[in-house]
């Protein structure tokens, strides 16, 4: 499994772009610089940040250059609780004065920024209240409900319980402005911002560096937090000694610019707000069928028995290869193993998985050479092979692979019915693929009928190995999350497997079924509990996951049922269990022998708890 955190290993390549940008903030030598990291979401911006502030940290200090100090700001992390725009102030000013404790100069002209930045906060707490009673309605925070204590007093007179609420709301507003508001000098929004500039110049000063401020997943904010931090980022742009590097992508910046401009028909409005803030767009580079090989390579080199060196030897040369496969050089599974042998067999085994894969994954549209999806589809892999192992299946990995590709990125409607042609089959094998599969190997025109005349079919098709003379039950079986997997022997009828798939897809839904479940012959009730519970068994916490409500509809619907998932709960693990699945089975006719398992066993005390408080309450069905 892979975490999907960026990385400051490169994987992609983007060093040669890292380095370009890093080189760009140097050569500024000290003039203000902003520079734009674009690209769609998942494509590695992130790791992009990462690999810039590397290649400047590391980089050897010239005689007369300034040392790099780094602020990473997300603003995502802020959205919702805190002002983006004072945020960023705010972390900027206290980092500067981090530094000036540390090196043990400048500390007055940074204490002294992070003041006015203090009084920035404070104004805007009183700015707002007097925004709203200039339009005659009642003020906001703090000093709104010092405003409501007084329209009491003026209303039902003054008294012992006013009285103290008004000292109490008094004492916050003293904390929440204190030493922030001096009314001895006389001041203004407009003075303290330039002021803040201005000290903000002169703390970069004293210190001696160049502050790189780093802006990370702007794009996954509101339109609201992110005109916020471009606002922020306004009053520190272009000031000496910064360089601001920002991540996002394009198109949602511009559609958060468009929401704030909204009315304005004009797009050049648009694009110009943005262009006026960044100096230097670059965009992370696409990846061609040759990086993602060589990524998917390299994920598995990570997840591999190899120790760090002959990982990060692979991981060299790796990427020094991609910059030369401009000259017609590849990276595939020969050269990844000329870099280091010898290879444990399975790794190898993983490289021939990479190899057949990367031209579909650089190509469909589903992922399209996406990093972050295609990390994703390998988890979803390997969880699957997890499976697999676990159950005895005895899955082979290229076979899953390829379903699972088909799965993600072919048309629901083919794959639905593939899983019911394997379903129908004796043997598992869907046969109806031979014919195009030979027409596809052989670079011939496919004929085949909707939904399987779609080009990636046809690309699909060609891959390894053929699946027309395989058994795809056990594939199938495990990858049964996604659809339901109905053996001959248990077919259901037309209704019932729209029921079943309806339950599996939406089980938060499955209220709304019960009407239809009623109608439902107890034979097939048993076998779409069985699909229920076969669900429910990937559950690793019992409070109240969404397909513990279609398996209560569903008992509910067919009583006899409810033994059934009483049984499957008492066999759960005590350490999954939680204490708010205890209310929400307490009125179920069954639900007194799952307490009393629960009860005798190792469940926690809060779940021990929530039970007793159910029987005392008289909620218990008995």
């Amino acid at each position: 499994m892979w975490p999907d955190n960026e990385t400051e290993r490169d994987f992609l390549n983007f060093s040669g772009v890292s380095d370009t940008v890093a080189e760009i903030v140097v050569q500024a030598r000290g003039r203000p610089i902003s520079i734009g990291v674009s690209g769609a979401w998942g494509i590695g911006k992130s790791s992009m940040i990462k690999l810039i502030q590397a290649s400047l940290a590391k980089r050897p200090r010239q005689e007369g250059e300034r040392e790099f100090v780094f602020v990473e700001f997300n603003a995502w992390l802020y959205q919702g609780y805190d002002d983006a725009r004072a945020a960023l102030m705010d972390v900027i000013a206290t980092k500067l004065e981090a530094e000036a404790k540390a090196r043990e100069k400048g500390l007055d002209k940074a204490k002294a920024l992070l003041k006015r930045v203090n009084w920035l906060r404070a104004a805007k707490l009183v700015a707002g209240s007097a925004v709203a009673m200039s339009f005659g309605l009642p003020p906001t925070g703090l000093i709104g409900e010092i405003w409501g204590l007084g329209q009491r007093a003026l209303t039902s007179g003054v008294d012992g319980k006013l009285l103290d609420e008004a000292k109490g709301k008094a004492g916050e507003v003293a904390e929440a402005a204190g030493g922030l508001l001096k009314p001895k000098e006389e001041t203004s929004p407009p003075k303290e911002i330039q002021a803040l500039r201005d000290t903000f110049e002169e703390t970069l000063d004293e210190l001696g560096v160049t502050l790189v401020v780093l802006i990370d997943d702007l794009d996954r904010c509101l339109p609201e937090t992110t005109i916020s931090t471009l606002e922020a980022i306004r009053l520190f742009l272009f000031l000496k000694n910064t360089a601001f590097v920002i991540a996002a992508d394009n198109d949602m910046i511009k559609h958060a610019v468009r929401r704030h401009f909204e009315g304005v028909p004009d797009d050049l409005l648009v694009t110009n707000y943005f262009d006026k803030l960044i100096q230097v767009p670059i965009r992370v580079p696409p990846l061609g069928t040759q990086e993602v090989r060589a990524y998917m390579m390299l994920l598995f080199v990570e997840n591999s028995e190899l120790d760090v060196e002959p990982q990060e030897k692979i991981r060299a040369g790796v990427c020094a290869q991609l910059r030369q496969t401009w000259q017609g050089k590849r990276v595939d599974r020969a050269f990844v193993q000329s870099l280091h042998a010898p290879l444990p067999a399975e790794l190898i085994g993983k490289f021939d998985t990479a190899d057949r894969l990367a031209p579909l994954m650089t190509t469909a549209s589903g992922i399209a050479g996406n990093p972050r999806l295609i990390k994703r589809f390998l988890n979803a892999l390997a969880i699957r092979m997890t499976i697999s192992n676990a159950q005895g299946v005895g899955v082979d990995e290229a076979v899953l692979a390829k379903l699972l590709l088909f799965e993600r990125l072919g048309n629901p409607k083919a794959y639905a019915e593939l899983i019911a042609k394997v379903s129908a089959s004796d043997n598992g094998k869907p046969t109806f693929l031979a014919d195009w599969e030979e027409c596809a190997v052989a670079g011939r025109d496919l004929e085949a009928p909707a939904p399987w005349d779609e080009p990636f079919v046809k690309e699909w098709l060609t891959l390894p190995p053929a699946l027309a003379d395989t058994d795809l039950r056990g594939a199938l079986y495990v990858s049964r999350e996604h659809a339901p997997l109905i053996t001959p022997e248990d077919r259901l009828s037309s209704e019932a497997a729209e029921l079943l798939a309806a339950l599996l897809q939406h089980p938060d839904m499955a209220a709304t079924l019960k009407p239809r479940l009623l109608r439902v012959p107890r034979a097939e009730t048993t076998v779409m509990m069985d699909r229920l519970l076969d669900k429910a068994r990937q559950e690793q916490e019992w409070g109240v996951p969404p397909i513990l409500e279609a398996c209560l509809v569903l008992a509910e619907a067919d009583p006899p049922q409810g033994a059934r998932l009483a049984a499957f709960l008492g066999e759960r693990p005590a350490a999954q269990i939680r204490p708010n699945i205890v209310p929400k089975i307490g009125d179920q006719p069954w639900s007194q022998s799952v307490f009393d398992v629960w009860d005798r066993g190792q469940v926690s005390r809060p779940v021990k708890a929530a039970i007793k408080r159910q029987r005392e309450n008289g909620n218990v069905a008995v």
